[in-house]
Formats: structure tokens, C-alpha cells, sequence
């Protein structure tokens, strides 16, 4: 955030600064035009179809879902291209959801095994299908050479194979970023391969994450599918994916206790900010206005923060902002996001999809 905390905002609440949202939409833009990629951004970052919007009309080529509320709260919004990037497992109420969705947008889904294949085969929904591949993170998807058996799966079932799509979050450590862009493009091209080898076309080739978009090359991803870029948050810049000018989101705080020197207290917990810690990052949450100061414990309604002796801290009743660890984890929590341009409130954006988790 490159502005204080705008004055008479009731907190906490998460403020986005506009100006900054806008530079980095436009900055994944030419990225994506200069390599030659698509952008199909995931909305689960800020489930908010303003931002959608500009990012639609930065050139997205559509939208990246994780659920299909996700889905249908953009398609209630005139969103009309929609990717659910997940392995869904159909049961009769998605199979209801999925056919209503696919009768207002084109919608894609993943899968990423031969069951999950024949079971959306055989609800005859007019949906269009990715194969997701593991490039690294070992969560879901199939091992690369194994990617022909969903795939030959879901055309026998009658379904329109797209292509293949991975996530290379075992980016989310130091030192990871361009191994984990190099794991993409070697995954989805020997998956591909063996796709080619089946007599299987694939025509997309989707990757991409916030922490590994600046290391992905042209040749083999044709799609990029960052999320958490419109914002950044603080896992990004510890991991050195963004700078503190470039965060776009924080929480506006008020100091409410200072019970000793080099210790104060925030009104911003883990039910404003989400409790995400990974190892590796140095609090539970970022202070731009106090940089050397660490958010060492959250409460529910509590951010604990000491600073090293010498440091300045903020005073009872003073406003300050503090930047999550993981933006999405905290726009989740928001009933809605404050917006600003140049350090005045200029808008309120309610978040259309808050909840939508299944």
C-alpha cells in the first residue's frame, strides 16, 4: 500500500488501493503478450467481479474458478467463460449446478482420473474438460505419463478434451520459484507428448502461478492462471515475487493495546487476516509502516506485534495497515472490500463470492 490508512474507515477492514491493483494487472498483461500466453486469472484471490472486470479488460481470455459457487457467482456477474480448475467428483446436486451453469457460460472442468472421466461422461453435461497434471506440488493431478488415461477416459465418455493444466505451488518456498516454472513446463510437455503419441490433441496447455509467472518461458505453457498477483500479499514478497509497492491489499488496523515497549496490540486477527504461517515467513502478516516489526501471534480478534528495541511503534488509537500472509484466505472472511485511489475511499465492493466453497 502506498498510502496511510485512509482516516474514518471502521476497523478492521481490508482496503485495496486501486492505483496498485491496476499496475499489477497491467503488469501480468505484458507478460502474457510479451511470451506469448494467455491469461485466464483465478478469481478465488479477490471473488470479485470488479476486479474480474479489469482484468477482462487488461485482455483475459476468461476466468479460473476452484468451486462451482465460485462459477456461478461470476456467471450471475456475465462472466461467460469459466475454467474450474479442480478434480471434481460429481454427485447429483453438481451434476443439477453444473447443467444450469453450462446453460449461461461455456465452462470447462478438471478431472484427473479415469473414474471422475467416466462419471462426468456419463451425467451428458455440455462441459469441455482439462486433465490436470502434477508437476511437483503433490497434491492432485496425474503423473505426466499418465495423463492419456483420463484423457482417452473422458473422450470415450463423449466429453471434449481441451488440453492440460497443473499447479506448480511447490513454488511457495525460498529459492523455489524458477525450479518450479521449469517442473511446469517439463510436466505438461511430456504429457502432452504422451496425448500427441494416443492420437490426442490438446490445444491448451495451462500453468502458471503468481510466484512462478516472471520464470515461465514460451514453448510450452500457452496459458497462465495466477491469482494471488492482483494483490500480492506478504508469502509473496518473502518469497520475492513482488515488492512492497506492488502490494494492492492490506488490513487497516487500529492500535488497541501497547502493554510494554516494543509491543503492540491490533485489532485485526485471525478472523480479519486468515491464519496462514507457512515456516518460512517471518510473522503472521507484513507492517509497511513498521517494517522491522513481526506479527508473532494471532488471536481470533488479536494481532500480537513486537518491534526490535530502538524501533518506532505506533501509539494507542493510531490506524496502520498490515498485509496478510494469504490474501485469499482473508478476502474469503470479508463481507467486503474497501476501495481507494490515491488514499481516498472512493468505492465499497462487496465480495460476490465469499463462502462459495463448494
Amino acid at each position: 500500500m502506498i498510502h496511510p490508512a485512509p482516516a474514518g474507515i471502521s476497523t478492521p477492514a481490508l482496503v485495496v488501493d486501486l492505483d496498485t491493483v491496476e499496475d499489477n494487472i497491467a503488469r501480468m498483461a505484458r507478460i502474457a503478450t510479451e511470451r506469448g500466453f494467455e491469461v485466464r486469472p483465478h478469481i478465488k484471490t479477490h471473488k470479485t467481479p470488479q476486479l474480474a472486470a479489469l482484468q477482462r479488460a487488461s485482455g483475459a481470455s476468461g476466468l479460473t474458478v476452484a468451486t462451482i459457487g465460485e462459477a456461478e457467482a461470476f456467471a450471475d456477474a456475465a462472466f461467460d467463460d469459466l475454467f474450474i480448475a479442480y478434480p471434481l467428483w460429481l454427485d447429483q446436486a453438481r451434476s443439477n449446478r453444473l447443467r444450469r451453469l453450462a446453460d449461461r457460460a461455456q465452462v470447462t472442468v478438471g478431472v484427473d482420473s479415469v473414474p471422475a472421466a467416466r462419471r462426468l461422461g456419463a451425467a451428458n453435461l455440455p462441459v469441455e474438460v482439462m486433465i490436470e497434471v502434477d508437476s511437483g506440488h503433490h497434491r492432485s493431478g496425474v503423473a505426466p505419463g499418465d495423463a492419456v488415461g483420463p484423457a482417452l477416459a473422458a473422450v470415450e465418455a463423449g466429453l471434449r478434451l481441451r488440453g492440460l493444466f497443473t499447479f506448480p505451488g511447490h513454488a511457495y518456498h525460498p529459492g523455489a520459484r524458477i525450479r518450479a516454472a521449469r517442473d511446469e513446463a517439463t510436466a505438461l510437455a511430456t504429457a502432452a507428448d504422451a496425448l500427441r503419441a494416443a492420437g490426442l490433441h490438446p490445444t491448451v496447455l495451462s500453468g502458471g502461478s503468481t510466484p512462478t509467472a516472471a520464470y515461465t518461458r514460451p514453448g510450452t505453457v500457452t496459458e497462465l492462471r495466477p491469482g494471488v498477483y492482483v494483490f500480492n500479499d506478504a508469502q509473496q514478497l518473502a518469497l520475492g515475487a513482488c515488492s512492497p509497492d506492488q502490494i494492492g491489499l492490506a488490513a487497516a488496523t487500529t492500535v488497541v493495546s501497547a502493554p510494554e515497549p516494543g509491543r503492540f496490540v491490533l485489532d485485526a486477527g485471525s478472523k480479519v487476516l486468515g491464519a496462514d504461517r507457512p515456516p518460512w515467513a517471518p510473522g503472521f502478516g507484513f507492517l509497511p509502516a513498521f517494517p522491522e516489526a513481526v506479527v508473532t501471534a494471532l488471536s481470533e480478534h488479536h494481532a500480537v506485534v513486537t518491534a526490535p528495541p530502538g524501533h518506532p511503534i505506533p501509539t494507542i488509537g493510531e490506524t496502520t495497515f498490515i498485509v496478510p500472509n494469504h490474501v485469499c484466505s482473508a478476502v474469503n472472511l470479508a463481507d467486503s472490500l474497501v476501495v481507494t485511489r490515491g488514499g481516498t475511499v472512493v468505492d465499497h465492493w462487496p465480495v460476490s463470492a465469499r463462502g462459495a466453497n463448494r
